[in-house]
């Protein structure tokens, strides 16, 4: 075997010299290595401390440097914000019937048709500080119709419409010309929307039928007592009230109703009618928004309204000076 002898130099440096008897001396160098520390590594090194925020006014900060954006502030909602691309559509629920895929199961779906919806007009961020395509649907005689919705209709160049919604669009880019018709091929088969509508009413409703409250027994002494809700706070430990949010008798229904990731089963250009899959809020012939899916990837535009949208100027693009009448 080979002797082993380290020599240690002064550039605290590590060779390995291997003597042999009918050889020379050969030496061969190690790669530099770290001193060896019992500190573990991570008490060395030094943590990333964050520098403090120091606001506009501050010794060594402008008055110019704007502010941090809030968290809980309007503007920040509105980014966090999931908006789709495009405008929805007003439709009316027609009714419930059933379909067979390929496999033979049966779907249970609901026939929403879309009635003369047409765009109203836009909203726009620098104007109104959101983006949002105005649709209306339906028909309405003039008569019925307060002189200011006949002068926004006359502007907006469409026919008196029974209701009128804003669907909120992410960006410029969803923006649509008014008077513009939207039919059912606006979706595509299979893929999913988000369904709004406002569910029907039940009026003054107990606490058995508003929240599923088994009641009271209905034998063993009980008397006329069978449905009532039962004891509704504490005598003395609770503070002899009645904590905000219990679940009491009062009005059901009536409220809106979103459902999310609906998908479209089928649709029929010819009929306008878009058949989703499960049931849909609301009465028959009620009116229902529908819209891409927030949590969907949008469909891609159809060709047939390419020439419906209001395309963005590109960003270099020079503005086009405004004409001023000098003529007195």
């Amino acid at each position: 075997m080979r002797p082993i002898q380290l020599i240690k130099s002064t550039s605290l440096t590590l060779r390995l010299t291997a003597t042999t008897a009918s050889t020379p001396t050969s030496v061969r160098r190690l790669p530099p290595c770290r001193p060896f520390s019992a500190t573990p590594s991570r008490f060395i090194t030094p943590r990333k401390i964050k520098k403090p925020l120091l606001l506009p006014g501050a010794a060594g900060v402008p008055e110019t440097t704007p502010l941090p954006l809030l968290e809980s502030s309007p503007l920040a909602a509105l980014m966090r914000r999931r908006d789709p691309f495009r405008t929805g559509l007003i439709a009316r629920k027609k009714g419930m019937t059933a379909l067979f895929d390929a496999k033979g199961i049966r779907i249970p779906c609901t026939i929403l048709q879309i009635d003369r919806c047409q765009v109203m007009s836009n909203k726009t961020g620098q104007d109104h500080g959101y983006w949002a395509v105005q649709v209306g649907a339906g028909e309405r005689h003039p008569e019925n119709v307060t002189k200011p919705m006949l002068g926004h209709f006359a502007a907006c160049e469409t026919s008196p419409k029974q209701i009128v919604k804003e669907f909120r669009i992410r960006d410029e880019r969803g923006l649509m010309k008014p008077g513009s018709q939207l039919k059912a091929n606006w979706f595509r088969k299979g893929q999913l929307v988000d369904i709004r509508a406002k569910c029907k009413g039940k009026g003054f409703a107990g606490g058995m039928k508003r929240h599923g409250f088994s009641g009271q027994p209905a034998s063993h002494g009980n008397s006329l007592m069978h449905r009532a809700m039962g004891s509704a706070g504490q005598s003395q430990g609770g503070g002899s009230r009645v904590l905000p949010g219990k679940r009491m008798a009062g009005r059901m229904g009536g409220q809106r109703v979103t459902i999310q990731m609906v998908k479209v089963l089928d649709v029929n250009n010819q009929l306008n009618t878009v058949v989703v899959k499960g049931c849909v809020p609301g009465p028959l012939e009620g009116f229902v928004t529908l819209q891409d899916a927030r949590r969907s990837h949008p469909p891609n535009i159809s060709t047939s309204y390419r020439s419906s949208m209001i395309r963005p100027p590109p960003p270099n693009a020079p503005k086009a000076a405004k004409i001023v009448n000098t003529a007195v």
